[in-house]
């Protein structure tokens, strides 16, 4: 664990503003970077590492939903069902976590993150939009305003109870490695529940904020978050989740996936590295 110091409070804010960038970009919670820099880098250990990661995805969230309501990229009635689950899962991995040694939890990340790149891949041609400006989204879907196409889009929600089951995962692995559960959710949104990229990264970008409130309590409460490091890599990530959702605004679909694909890949590779 280092020691305080004013060289790691500034590295640790320039960390956290990269990793809100990529997060809020590609609306994982930037827990996904976060605490592979904070293990591999500060040499900070894993559980503590997921403990900081969980505020910092809480301050995350905050930004990119405050931006995303406005262009009506949330979908709050799918959101808010899914956080049932999602919380639920967010609970009990914050439970079991301590329960699990780092090493497999390092090799744990690995597996998330390089399973979440191998969906987006066979996605990637793919889009979930509809066009037609009569078309009715459902009771679950959306509607939204795309720059791509210059039109407004609809989509419908297929596989609620798939969309579910994921959600009760994505909160366990929150709370397991630190993400606020995006790796997951946003991949099985878009790949198997029809929602367009944009739209399940902003879904996800509000529900991460709740998914790691729930384990953040019990990681405080077991003394494993560092204030003075979770404050400094707080204020990086929140610059930097801005920056983030500003490209993400006007950036292609297929870019984004292609960035999200890549990050994941080379995240799943370092941690296994780590795990050894």
């Amino acid at each position: 664990m280092p020691a305080i110091s004013a060289t790691i409070v500034v590295a640790l804010f320039v960390t956290g503003a990269a990793a809100g960038a990529l997060g809020a970009l590609l609306g994982l919670g930037g827990g996904v970077f976060l605490v592979p820099l904070l293990v591999l880098v500060f040499d900070v250990p894993m559980r503590v590492a997921v403990g900081i990661s969980l505020t910092t995805v809480i301050a995350t969230s905050s930004v990119a939903t405050s931006g995303a309501v406005g262009r009506s990229l949330i979908n709050l009635r799918l959101g808010m069902l899914l956080e049932v689950a999602t919380t639920a899962g967010g609970l009990t991995g914050g439970l079991v976590a301590v329960l699990i040694s780092p090493r497999a939890l390092q090799r744990l990340f690995g597996v998330v993150a390089i399973s979440g790149a191998l969906v987006m891949f066979s996605r990637l041609q793919k889009r979930n939009v509809i066009l037609d400006p009569s078309a009715q989204p459902g009771r679950l879907g959306g509607r939204y305003f795309e720059d791509e196409s210059g039109a407004v889009v609809t989509y419908r929600v297929k596989r609620l109870p798939l969309a579910m089951f994921v959600s009760f995962l994505a909160g366990s692995v929150s709370s397991l490695l630190g993400l606020g559960g995006g790796i997951l959710k946003v991949p099985a949104l878009n790949a198997w529940c029809g929602v367009p990229l944009r739209a399940a990264a902003a879904t996800s970008a509000f529900m991460i904020g709740v998914t790691a409130t729930a384990g953040a309590v019990i990681y405080y409460g077991r003394g494993e978050i560092v204030p003075w490091m979770a404050s400094a890599s707080i204020l990086g990530v929140m610059i930097g989740s801005r920056g983030g959702f500003r490209i993400g605004a006007v950036a292609s679909a297929r870019w984004l996936k292609l960035m999200l694909i890549a990050v994941l890949l080379a995240v799943s590779v370092l941690m296994f590295l780590r795990a050894g």
